[in-house]
């Protein structure tokens, strides 16, 4: 709402802050039904305050798809599709039939809605390199963010449309 910092007034950064925590507010409840991926931070312990981290969910969700120690993920749902899957998932109700993973395939197609980074894209081909090598990976998204974009989404009045000239 200001075209200059002359404009600001206190009203008006109150305003985009408290707009900013509500946005952060509503990605929380919609994430509240998760039960894997539902933080990015890790507080730590009591007695060790030090030892909380951040752990970005792009990140999270790579490590679960390329982790060989996994069983059934909570949060990634393979989604039935074609004759032989259906027939598949009839029999898993009267039989033990594991459902495919999707670290299954040779091939992982990541899209990001809303965008992705260059450090994110090279995170996750670093990720898929090192735990799940041969692996071919595409990771898609919406827009490419910038540093400078990132921050002007924040404070864009439409998210779903922002007015940021991205």
């Amino acid at each position: 709402g200001c075209d200059s910092s002359l404009n600001l007034t206190s009203q008006k950064a109150t305003d985009a802050v408290d707009g900013i925590f509500r946005s952060l507010r509503d990605i929380t409840r919609v994430r509240m039904h998760m039960k894997q991926f539902n933080s990015i931070h890790n507080p730590g312990s009591n007695t060790h305050q030090a030892s909380a981290s951040y752990k970005p969910l792009l990140k999270q969700v790579v490590e679960e798809i390329c982790n060989p120690d996994r069983s059934d993920t909570v949060d990634i749902e393979h989604i039935s599709s074609g004759l032989t899957d259906l027939l598949k998932t009839g029999f898993s109700m009267f039989m033990k039939v594991n459902r495919p993973h999707p670290g299954d395939h040779p091939l992982l197609i990541i899209f990001m809605v809303g965008g992705v980074s260059v450090s994110e894209v090279k995170m996750v081909k670093d990720l898929v390199a090192t735990r799940k090598p041969g692996t071919q990976v595409i990771v898609l998204s919406s827009v490419l963010l910038t540093p400078h974009s990132a921050v002007e989404l924040l404070f864009a009045p439409d998210r779903l449309q922002p007015d940021a000239h991205i």
